[in-house]
């Protein structure tokens, strides 16, 4: 190092992300693990990730906060199904309450990292987002907390004629926050959870909405509040209260998913059935409430109190199932010839998928490719020393798998310090496991990434649970180590010297 060169920052782990997940990670690592240094990496310039960042009429959860919520802290709120400021309060509550403020450090984004063997640590490169200057950190450890979505843009397809129509176009991503729909006609073009959310809140005070979609999704009214998790508040206090109001809901969630991987036919009369109830008398709902699809093949979409339902009845609200053959000066121009009248069309068309954050990753010198990877126990990639990746279920809340993923961690963690090793890299032992998608989900905003994003096999360690039941033996109560998890030590010369017998190296097709 030059007599003019800064010194590298050396920390034991680096958290990339101060959402949900981040957040979550940096507690559990100063419970857990109070001698060790982290910090945590925000490129943008506050906490709260996703519930920071968008900021489009009547944004929500579309699940419930006792179990969206962490473990360690009680949701308090009456709203179960809760606006994203209540959200964001809460998890600012969490950063305050946990003295997290002095590990985070905004506009910070992560570029690349650089793992050494030699030297058991990873090396990251990382950009100021406010100032452009960069900078490097040396850390044992990466938490990738960054979800698995790009923040700066969202997908839009292409529209032909869109620069022919004279109202305003506008992505829930980028939503600006000087737009007044108030008293105009509204076309949100999309069919999933952000266009249910959308269609209602702006039908409040919007002319008319519309909620084109090309094809429908299945959308079920649930209580914005939760009177059982009142009552169980109101008997048992608000820890014991917020404990079995969590395991309720952890129960009925797995039960309503099972029954419909089990039952499907039976799931979709059922769904069917409260769609009529809630809808107009002679509605056509097998036109716009019947998916071609089974319950679950993709997400399922929640209304609280059924606000949807409710804008269709009053006629402030319509879904027109069809395709979008051109924008035109007035609206948009269907394939079978309506025109839809429109003021602002909103582009709720999905999320344009990222893994990792888009960090260039290498390991040795070696580029890693992600469709390459195998992932271990769904928090950590073949090949990969020392990284684990955060994501959750798709099947129920996301945060219930990524408390179980930052306990495993942190018990990890304990192991190595235990036992003298400074890194662990799982490795696949036969070649010939049949693989499929990481997120094997047929959303379309995951169908267009499926060949940039992980693998998973087909069996454990390296099947990827969507059960909470099955990773709560997986994650809190099996051991950590694993034939297939090879531990070393750093011998700071050359190849790292391998503490236990590597278990075989695969490329994933």
């Amino acid at each position: 190092m030059s007599p003019t060169e800064t010194p590298v920052e050396q920390l034991d782990v680096l958290v990339v992300g101060a959402g949900v997940s981040g957040i979550g990670a940096g507690r559990y690592l100063k419970t857990e693990h109070p001698a060790k240094s982290f910090a945590v990496l925000e490129g943008r310039g506050a906490p709260g990730g996703t519930w920071d960042l968008f900021r489009y009429p009547g944004i929500r959860s579309d699940s419930d906060l006792h179990t969206f919520g962490y473990a360690f802290k009680p949701w308090r709120d009456r709203q179960a199904i809760a606006d994203a400021p209540r959200i964001l309060a809460y998890l600012r509550e969490t950063v305050e309450e946990n003295g997290l403020d002095a590990h985070i450090r905004y506009h910070h984004r992560v570029v690349a990292l650089s793992w050494s063997s030699a030297e058991a640590r990873w090396l990251a490169e990382v950009e100021r987002t406010d100032s452009g200057e960069r900078l490097r950190l040396a850390a044992r450890w990466v938490f990738c907390a960054g979800g698995y979505y790009r923040y700066d843009q969202g997908h839009t397809p292409h529209f032909e004629g869109r620069e022919d129509f004279r109202g305003t176009v506008v992505h829930p991503q980028q939503w600006p926050e000087d737009l007044d729909h108030a008293g105009k006609r509204v076309v949100v073009i999309g069919s999933g959870a952000t266009a249910v959310t959308l269609v209602p809140a702006l039908a409040a005070t919007a002319s008319h909405v519309t909620m084109l979609q090309r094809t429908p999704t299945y959308v079920m009214p649930v209580p914005r509040e939760d009177a059982v998790a009142v009552a169980l508040r109101k008997w048992f206090g608000e820890k014991r209260g917020h404990t079995l109001t969590r395991h309720k809901n952890i129960l009925q969630q797995r039960a309503l998913w099972s029954f419909a991987q089990r039952f499907p036919r039976t799931a979709r009369k059922l769904i069917r059935w409260v769609n009529i109830r809630h809808l107009p008398e002679g509605y056509p709902v097998d036109e716009h409430f019947n998916p071609p699809y089974d319950p679950w093949d993709q997400r399922l979409c929640a209304v609280p109190d059924g606000d949807l339902f409710t804008a269709i009845r009053r006629g402030t609200a319509e879904v027109v199932t069809d395709r979008v053959a051109r924008f035109t000066e007035r609206g948009i121009l269907l394939e079978s010839g309506r025109e839809l009248e429109a003021d602002v069309v909103v582009t709720a068309t999905g999320l344009t998928v990222q893994a990792v954050g888009g960090i260039a990753l290498t390991v040795d010198g070696e580029p890693v490719r992600l469709a390459d990877t195998v992932a271990y126990k769904g928090m950590m990639l073949s090949g990969v020393p020392n990284f684990v990746i955060a994501i959750g279920y798709t099947n129920s809340s996301w945060t219930l798998k990524i408390g179980l993923l930052c306990e495993h961690f942190c018990r990890l963690l304990s192991h190595l310090d235990a036992h003298g090793y400074d890194a662990a890299c799982p490795e696949v032992s036969d070649a010939d496991m049949p693989t499929r998608p990481f997120l094997d989900f047929a959303a379309g905003y995951i169908r267009r990434a499926v060949d940039q994003l992980p693998r998973q096999g087909d069996r454990m360690p390296w099947l990827t649970s969507m059960s909470y039941h099955s990773d709560v033996k997986l994650l809190r109560s099996d051991d950590v180590t694993d034939p297939e998890l090879r531990l070393f030590r750093a011998t700071g010369e050359g190849d790292a010297e391998p503490l236990t017998r590597p278990a075989g190296e695969r490329r994933a097709p």
